[in-house]
């Protein structure tokens, strides 16, 4: 995530490896006139959850693997608000022995700027034990198809079919 200093700065749609479209609503405006921001973690995390469950073509309630989050941060540029369309730019920043960084850009509507900065940190578990587990091939295989490398800019970005 691009950064002056210790605050991240907007970036542009070319940034994200993959996407998808979510509909605001308009109970998810607040009295500011504006989607509250526990909404869009709600955007964030249907952006993260979606792309594991199409990418490894997983029920994800009934897989023995569990993603749990352990980290998660959001930074704020522009308001959104009902009926705008948020397009949720998804990438993964880092993959690690049981662990990875989700990355999201949500956008407003056709904007090519973020309005919000967003990553997630998840870890694989096993279902029972609920401990981590080595990451499965098949799971960073699917991560690293949306992989960033933060010292060049990605191919071109794919949209959610």
């Amino acid at each position: 995530m691009s950064s002056t200093g210790s605050r991240p700065t907007p970036e542009k749609r070319g940034r994200f490896r993959h996407f998808m479209t979510i509909t605001t609503r308009l109970m998810d405006n607040d009295v500011y006139a504006h989607v509250n921001n526990a909404t869009y973690y709600s955007f964030i995390d249907t952006a993260v959850t979606s792309y594991l469950a199409n990418a490894l073509q997983r029920d994800l309630a009934r897989d023995p693997i569990v993603y749990f989050v352990v980290e998660n941060g959001c930074t704020y540029f522009s308001p959104i608000a009902f009926p705008d369309v948020v397009h949720a730019g998804l990438r993964v920043g880092r993959i690690g022995g049981s662990s990875m960084r989700f990355e999201i850009g949500l956008f407003r509507n056709d904007e090519d700027v973020t309005a919000a900065l967003a990553y997630f940190v998840q870890v694989c578990c096993d279902r029972e034990t609920q401990r981590p587990i080595p990451m499965p091939a098949n799971v960073r295989a699917a991560l690293e198809a949306i992989r960033v490398d933060d010292r060049a800019e990605p191919p071109n970005a794919r949209a959610e079919g």
